[in-house]
């Protein structure tokens, strides 16, 4: 079944939220055939993220997909089959008023945010009237098990990483276009919010006994990084060394680019939504930064997270691996946190192997946001 689609996208966690729903979009087209036109409200994001984005046109298509940028003067469109609300986001009036006039409705659809607490299988697919017009508007929630929206990770996306990690011609390279030899220094991702944990984290990485490369992409945590390294400031390709980590700063990657940097590094340090999930499928050890939310409610998801993620550790692994997430989430400058978890590193490189086969008999969020529209035209 051909349907059109609306994606509407405010661009509120810098990359995580146009990231999954450009990643929905294209997914939607290329591997499900239908209609999809992308709400945006933010296109000089968006074009970091996909150069070939103008951030300067009202409306354009890049991968088949209809662009259009939403502003406060947003044009009248007639609405399409299915209109999605990413992330807590609200379409225009104008378009719930033309969406309640067009006969049949639109399928409407609220994307929450990935969680793995206990409550997304209970309110996942729920419909909620609207209080004024002759609307419902569903709950659509990616998560963990059967009874969820599921998990962000196209067929042909997974294809494409196991072709790559099993190509080391492929890995050498990448490192050559990030200006980085292949060796056999320990390489790890950094992505992250600002951070005061990651002083301890560098101090812990100069002396991990063994050499370290840590490659930290652009944005507002360089400046803990600097600190780390006694440094008054970094920019993008720079490099520092001291005892056994040298730190490399990356310029800022488009999407596909910067997947293929979690495919090739040893370990990722990564935050929001977007780089999270991506992470997880790299199979490589992961530590995620929450998105800080009013009244610590981020701190019940990573919990109802990590109650899945740790299951087969050893106790001891299970319990550096539980303080360390801690220690970056709360911002704590202890490098004892990460001395720990590093020692038990080959533990976690098999358990995210483990864990990244599971998530691929997981429900995939397109396919099973493609189907819960079909099931309600």
């Amino acid at each position: 079944m051909r349907l059109s689609w609306d994606i509407f996208c405010s661009v509120v966690d810098n990359y995580g939220d146009i990231g999954i729903c450009w990643r929905i979009a294209r997914e939607l087209v290329g591997e499900h055939g239908q209609q999809v036109r992308l709400w945006v409200d933010d296109l000089e994001t968006f074009h970091r993220i996909c150069p070939e984005v103008d951030p300067w046109k009202e409306n354009q298509a890049v991968d088949e997909v209809e662009i259009r940028r939403w502003s406060k003067a947003m044009p009248q469109a007639q609405p399409a089959d299915v209109v999605v609300e990413a992330f807590a986001c609200r379409a225009p009036e104008s378009h719930l008023q033309a969406m309640a006039a067009r006969d049949p409705k639109p399928v409407w659809l609220n994307l929450e945010y990935f969680s793995a607490e206990a409550w997304v299988s209970e309110n996942h697919g729920l419909g909620s009237p609207h209080p004024r017009l002759p609307l419902t508007q569903y709950f659509f929630i990616p998560g963990i098990g059967p009874d969820t929206g599921g998990l962000l990770g196209s067929p042909a996306e997974l294809k494409a990483l196991a072709a790559f990690q099993a190509d080391a011609a492929a890995r050498q390279a990448f490192w050559a276009e990030c200006g980085l030899a292949q060796d056999e220094a320990l390489r790890i991702s950094l992505f992250a919010y600002d951070n005061p944990a990651i002083p301890g984290l560098i101090e812990a990485l100069k002396h991990a006994g063994r050499p370290v490369r840590l490659l930290a992409s652009e944005g507002k945590s360089l400046g803990q990084v600097a600190a780390g390294l006694g440094a008054a400031a970094l920019k993008a390709g720079e490099s520092r060394s001291e005892g056994d980590l040298t730190v490399q700063v990356l310029p800022f990657m488009p999407q596909e680019r910067y997947d293929r940097l979690l495919w090739a590094c040893d370990i990722n340090f990564v935050r929001g939504e977007d780089s999270f999930i991506r992470a997880q499928h790299a199979g490589r050890p992961l530590v995620w930064q929450a998105y800080v939310q009013e009244g610590g409610a981020q701190w019940p998801k990573i919990e109802a997270f990590l109650g899945h993620y740790v299951a087969g550790l050893s106790a001891p692994a299970e319990a550096a691996l539980r303080e360390a997430w801690r220690v970056w989430n709360a911002g704590e400058n202890r490098p004892e946190a990460w001395i720990e978890w590093l020692a038990h590193l080959p533990e976690y490189e098999a358990h995210t192997r483990a864990w990244a086969g599971k998530l691929q008999a997981w429900p995939n969020l397109v396919e099973e946001l493609a189907k819960f529209a079909f099931s309600k035209v």
